[in-house]
């Protein structure tokens, strides 16, 4: 859908200092119809990323290319794009309704069109019954549903969204994954940012993730996972039985059960005690990192 070509971005934020890079020669590339989290830290450049992919400001150096799919010139690859940014403006005297209208205008679309697309994603994402309630009146999750309403009004092609499940609770998050998975499936490409890194691990198939403006990682997510597995193994058991594998190592209680992580060096080990002393144990599996291990690991 779009690539980015050693982009750079600058700000000049006094005269006599250099200016800060926010920004430091990022180049990956996002294909369609897939979902991709955009990860980093807070000031690591994701929010400048996205400012410039949507033309608000211009990159001090570098490129970024467009699918032809999108379009053949700036209005119309536009228009092909739907975007939530991270702190929308509603404006609170108007309903929603009138919100969605006026962004399905300010699409040039008909408002036959306006209507059912409004109407059909205001149903899926469960704010249809206060449409014709002022914003004044909404939620902040109530208005993160309009919002997302709203981006999707023209049916565009590639959606931007800017932390779109801040505020929502965890029903919210759940529905607005499901949304997501559900444009993926009909070919729509989505490229969103997040800090709840469980969220991301759950709906992406690639992540970009920067750190202080440069690009750290770009790419399929379980190869990321599986670049950093570990050789340990967890074992789960009921906490009564733990005084039966205490010379093993060191057990982590966690409520009725009770958690022993190994290196692979003592499977057989392991495994011969538990079957020598015949406990029953919950669980074996190998130690996988989450997303959150392995951003935590990476410094972001």
């Amino acid at each position: 859908m779009f690539s980015f070509h050693e982009v750079s971005k600058e700000f000049k934020t006094d005269f006599w200092e250099k200016p800060f890079r926010a920004l430091d020669k990022v180049s990956f590339n996002l294909s369609g119809g897939n979902i991709v989290g955009f990860l980093g830290a807070n000031g690591a450049g994701k929010t400048t990323g996205i400012k410039i992919l949507l033309g608000f400001i211009k990159p001090t150096s570098g490129k970024i290319e467009y699918d032809p799919a999108l379009g053949k010139n700036r209005s119309e690859i536009f228009k092909n794009i739907g975007y939530l940014p991270e702190r929308p403006y509603f404006y609170a005297d108007l309903t929603g309704r009138e919100f969605i209208n006026y962004i399905g205008q300010l699409n040039d679309l008909t408002k036959l069109d306006i209507k059912k697309n409004g109407d059909f994603w205001a149903k899926s994402l469960k704010i249809d019954f206060a449409l014709d309630r002022k914003l004044r009146f909404y939620s902040k999750g109530m208005l993160q549903r309009l919002g997302f309403v709203s981006a999707l009004v023209a049916d565009p092609m590639l959606l931007i969204l800017d932390e779109p499940l801040s505020g929502l609770d965890p029903l919210g998050r759940k529905e607005f994954k499901d949304i997501m998975n559900q444009l993926s499936s009909e070919g729509k490409t989505i490229f969103f940012s997040s800090h709840i890194l469980s969220d991301v691990e759950e709906v992406s198939r690639e992540v970009v993730i920067l750190e202080s403006g440069k690009l750290v990682h770009s790419g399929n997510l379980l190869d990321l996972v599986k670049g950093k597995t570990t050789d340990e193994y967890e074992l789960v058991l009921d906490s009564r039985e733990s005084e039966k594998i205490k010379e093993l190592g060191s057990l982590q209680e966690q409520g009725e059960f009770c958690r022993l992580v190994f290196p692979q060096s003592d499977f057989s080990r392991v495994l011969e005690q538990v079957s020598k002393e015949n406990i029953n144990i919950e669980s074996l599996k190998k130690v996988t990192p989450t997303l959150e291990d392995i951003i935590y690991r990476i410094g972001v």
